[in-house]
């Protein structure tokens, strides 16, 4: 393997006066391999069809506007201070947003007017996040709960959208929050809402519209459910099959056998880990919900190794399943319904304000229907510095990271979009390595001369420029995750039409 990164990045620290200069962008040739119609069929495999499910437009990041604006012109939007409004796009100094309720009309509205609303849910006492429909009718059905009671939690089958559960007359019912193309919360097409609180703050006072009365939050606090106990014995789990090995250690299939269900547990050595922060970190990242991510289910850290119990993904890693004869064959419209999942799930951390540090194809896992979840967010910051950055026998992630964070261990969510740009050329080349054939070194002096990687063929133009934006020289001119989620949702939406 390469030189390794303690031996390397020492002598080229001096190099960060002038790591950018004249950055120059490859020549990029238009070729795309979707066909004339622009929709991607359905690939014929050994192992059946290839299918991607028709996109929803998801709606864009809620905002709200800071301060009253008043349109100057008729390309402008005038708005209130509190206004909630969906961001199409930004352009310079100025964002082209829509108001989500009243007149739904949409124009430029000064850039730092506006501000993204994060954890928008997390405030109410409804609110369970990713739990499931059985977990839901458990806790209104427990004895400290009566008619009334409900609760709002993330949709199982639509990772955008919500479900209103209650309980009634002893009984648990379940009603889908939908949201429209411009982002607005309805369970009935006849009324919809700019926030999920408006909605459910409409259907407590009126009861009739629902069908079933909404009272008091479930009773169970939340707090209190999601720190169950999730420190298990060992003998619990049964080893099958080794699934790979990456950075953090051996990947292995197994059945919990308690709960009787398929697992994947990734194995650590208790030497390897940085013991004051594991607990904590672990304890943080099972907190973390959302259905592009993967869960942590249980953790196993006492004697050797420790294990981390995860969903298992049937079609293992995304590294892997470009290698094999069906993820050769993938569409580039698969491959961006593909790349969308993941910015979807680093928007959830990005909000969060977590970095992965070792975001790649390795570390993205994908199931039936091209499902893509990320996978090893967080672990990073629990292992030792010298099992992550000096082992001779680990490939060191150095043509996955920023220069800032290879450099000097700048990380941020900035640095994590370099990376997803890193990601993008690994799918849209099939699964071909970066910088094949350079050493650590001889990568980061090719980045200061200002080289980029160059088109993988059969790639996008727009989803080569989205690589492109990815590598900005400053990390602040790189696109937000949620920016990026945007784009490819919106690239993969028209290559359907």
């Amino acid at each position: 393997m390469e030189d390794c990164c303690r031996t390397c990045m020492p002598c080229l620290g001096c190099m960060w006066n002038c790591i950018w200069p004249e950055f120059h962008y490859p020549n990029v040739p238009i070729n795309d391999d979707t066909g004339a119609t622009r929709r991607p069929a359905d690939i014929r495999t050994i192992s059946g069809d290839i299918s991607v499910p028709s996109p929803k437009k998801r709606p864009v990041q809620l905002y709200a506007a800071l301060f009253d604006f008043e349109a100057r012109s008729e390309e402008e939007l005038t708005v209130k201070e509190g206004d909630k409004l969906s961001v199409i796009e930004k352009r310079g100094d100025y964002v082209l947003a829509k108001k989500l309720t009243g007149s739904l009309e949409s124009g430029l509205v000064p850039a730092n007017y506006v501000a993204i609303l994060q954890d928008e849910f997390a405030k109410h006492k409804w609110y369970y996040g990713n739990i499931n429909r059985g977990k839901a009718e458990t806790l209104l059905l427990a004895s400290q709960n009566q008619d009334g009671s409900f609760l709002v939690r993330i949709s199982e089958s639509h990772s955008d959208e919500y479900t209103i559960s209650a309980r009634s007359e002893g009984k648990v019912y379940h009603f889908r929050i939908q949201r429209s193309s411009i982002g607005a919360y309805f369970v009935s097409d006849k009324l919809s809402f700019g926030t999920l609180g408006e909605l459910i703050n409409y259907y407590q006072n009126n009861s009739r519209s629902l069908g079933v009365p909404l009272g008091l939050p479930c009773a169970q606090q939340r707090e209190l459910f999601d720190m169950e106990p999730w420190e298990r014995p060992r003998e619990e789990f049964q080893l099958h099959r080794k699934l790979g090995e990456g950075h953090f250690g051996a990947v292995w299939e197994a059945t919990w056998t308690t709960e009787h269900r398929k697992v994947a547990i990734k194995m650590l050595k208790q030497e390897d880990t940085k013991q004051d922060e594991f607990v904590k970190e672990v304890q943080a990242l099972k907190s973390l919900h959302h259905p592009k991510l993967i869960q942590l289910l249980a953790l196993c850290s006492r004697g050797e190794p420790v294990y981390i119990v995860t969903e298992l993904m049937s079609k293992g890693s995304l590294k892997a399943y470009l290698a094999s004869p069906e993820g050769q064959v993938l569409k580039s419209a698969h491959l961006i319904y593909m790349g969308s999942q993941v910015a979807e799930g680093m928007a959830y951390l990005e909000d969060r304000h977590i970095v992965h540090r070792d975001l790649a194809a390795r570390n993205i896992l994908v199931a039936e229907d091209l499902v893509c979840k990320v996978a090893d967010f967080g672990l990073a910051r629990i292992i030792k510095d010298s099992v992550y950055t000096a082992s001779r026998s680990t490939k060191i992630p150095v043509r996955w990271t920023a220069p800032e964070a290879a450099l000097h261990q700048r990380f941020s969510v900035k640095s994590d979009v370099w990376s997803f740009g890193v990601l993008l050329y690994e799918m849209m080349s099939r699964g071909k390595m970066p910088y094949d054939g350079k050493s650590n070194k001889e990568v980061l002096e090719l980045l200061a001369s200002g080289f980029r990687l160059p088109s993988p063929a059969r790639c996008p133009q727009n989803i080569y420029r989205i690589m492109l934006d990815c590598w900005a020289p400053e990390a602040l001119k790189r696109p937000s995750f949620h920016a990026l989620h945007s784009q490819l949702d919106s690239i993969y939406v028209g290559l359907l039409k």
